[in-house]
């Protein structure tokens, strides 16, 4: 299959009467041995259905459907989502192999089959909220790796005790384990962004605990790094009412007060939603 390249991509773009948007975090990857770098990278199963956030004018669409891989894309802008049946037909793909669901992916809480891999050039602008919507929805996600800012992919991926470790870091990790898996050069984009960009990935494990754990460590993640200078006894005091309850929450679960919020792992964050009102 021939895949995207510039002048394809600037052509549909021109047809389409479509300028990318900071709105809706639109680049375009017109480099073909990009694509397939991310398609292997992703180390799917043998005709795995992947889930799509963002395909625009069809690069990564294209090269997931080349190795056989069923794809079910979710895509906001009505023009490309209409369009890109019509560019897979083009390049020789079967109706059946493609889905494409026009809508803001943040409002997805449905799709045809219980997904297992997520695999994007996910906006950039939103890819942390659209990331763990998807988990947060889809608890049969098995795999992600999407392309998104580096700062961002770093931040995700973040060890605790890290500079950039914080919530996104905290609630990424209830699903999986989550690693930088490659750099992506921005000249592979149009229009070029001003930013590098990265592949971040996670393989699922199974987390700790269910829904009501989970909304509750989350609520205390985002208490914690609320007043990231704080420590605990400070930073928790909204969530615990006031400092002394702080300090007693973080002793029942065997936590220095003193501590601050980038210091913790997540399991030890659970440890606090775990302590009994």
């Amino acid at each position: 299959m021939t895949l995207l390249g510039a002048t394809e991509i600037r052509a549909l773009a021109e047809r389409l009467d479509v300028s990318p948007t900071k709105k809706w975090g639109q680049n375009f990857v017109h480099d073909a041995n990009t694509v397939r770098k991310i398609v292997t990278a992703a180390k799917l199963h043998d005709g795995e259905t992947v889930v799509e956030v963002g395909p625009g004018l069809g690069s990564l669409t294209l090269g997931l459907l080349e190795q056989g891989h069923p794809v079910t894309a979710i895509e906001i802008d009505p023009r490309l989502a209409a369009e890109l049946p019509a560019t897979a037909e083009t390049h020789g793909v079967t109706a059946d192999m493609l889905t494409v669901i026009q809508a803001d992916a943040l409002t997805v809480t449905e799709l045809p089959d219980a997904p297992t891999a997520v695999v994007a050039n996910l906006p950039y602008n939103v890819s942390v909220p659209v990331l763990i919507h998807l988990l947060e929805t889809f608890p049969t996600i098995r795999r992600v790796l999407v392309m998104v800012q580096a700062e961002v992919g770093h931040r995700i991926a973040a060890d605790p005790g890290s500079k950039v470790y914080g919530v996104p870091s905290v609630k990424a990790a209830w699903w999986g384990d989550w690693n930088v898996e490659g750099t992506v050069s921005r000249r592979v984009f149009w229009p070029e962004p001003n930013v590098d960009s990265v592949l971040v990935g996670m393989t699922a494990h199974a987390t700790p605990g269910d829904e009501t754990l989970r909304r509750r460590t989350f609520a205390i993640a985002d208490a914690a790094f609320g007043q990231r200078r704080k420590t605990l006894r400070q930073a928790l005091s909204a969530i615990a009412v006031s400092t002394t309850a702080a300090a007693d929450l973080c002793e029942a679960a065997g936590i220095d007060s003193g501590a601050r919020g980038e210091q913790l792992t997540l399991t030890q964050f659970v440890a606090l939603a775990s302590v009994p009102s």
